[in-house]
């Protein structure tokens, strides 16, 4: 099945207050979960720059797991970053997490050492996927620890539907909508690997960690 994109910001108030609303603690812990096992012990520092935040829940799960560091948090929709914010001061977080509107490709950045670069589902979102790889190229230093999770494209549409009735079953209308378009804007592994290879990017390793997520990670060298 070839790739059918779909619009890279998701700023609509309804859809993002659908999404702050959402119960995504089941993936986003799983995300944490898995980055955290990523980093097999290492001590990294710097703060972890978490590339299209969202509502922030994710940054917010990380500064729990990681209470030593802040978490800076970038995104191109400002109706999300508002709800983040609200989220963020409620779990009295504003001191660790910073969420910040800025639409990639960026060309200055806010100054601080990043140990850790993050990005959850933001990549099926670009139409352009090298942004992403630039952009994680351009910040990342030797010893930078890199974990990217997305969504993988299923071999059908039909094959998406299934995915969408199984993991969204009971979600509102509009995330349904979503997941599905956005398993049929996702990219496949070997995809990705090519994009990697355009960069001579040789330190990240790719893996599928469900039958519709695959990681992106390592140290950068």
């Amino acid at each position: 099945m070839q790739r059918i994109p779909e619009p890279d910001l998701m700023n609509d108030v309804e859809q993002a207050q659908a999404y702050a609303q959402a119960d995504f603690s089941e993936p986003h812990n799983h995300f944490v979960m898995l980055f955290m096992a990523s980093l097999a012990g290492r001590v990294f520092l710097g703060s972890v720059l978490d590339l299209g935040c969202g509502p922030g829940d994710i940054c917010i799960r990380m500064a729990k797991a990681l209470p030593a560091i802040g978490v800076v948090g970038l995104d191109g929709a400002p109706e999300m970053l508002a709800l983040g914010r609200e989220a963020v001061a409620e779990e009295n977080l504003s001191d660790r997490v910073n969420l910040l509107e800025a639409y990639l490709p960026l060309t200055t950045w806010p100054e601080c050492q990043y140990g850790a670069i993050t990005s959850n589902s933001l990549l099926h979102h670009l139409a352009d996927p090298m942004v992403l790889w630039r952009t994680i190229q351009s910040v990342a230093q030797p010893g930078t620890h890199i974990f990217v999770m997305d969504l993988m494209r299923p071999d059908s549409e039909s094959e998406a539907q299934r995915m969408m009735e199984v993991y969204a079953a009971g979600e509102p209308e509009i995330l349904r909508h979503d997941f599905y378009h956005s398993l049929l804007a996702a990219y496949r592994p070997d995809e990705v690997a090519a994009q990697l290879a355009a960069l001579s990017i040789t330190c990240l390793e790719i893996n599928e960690v469900s039958d519709r997520h695959f990681t992106v990670q390592g140290v950068w060298a």
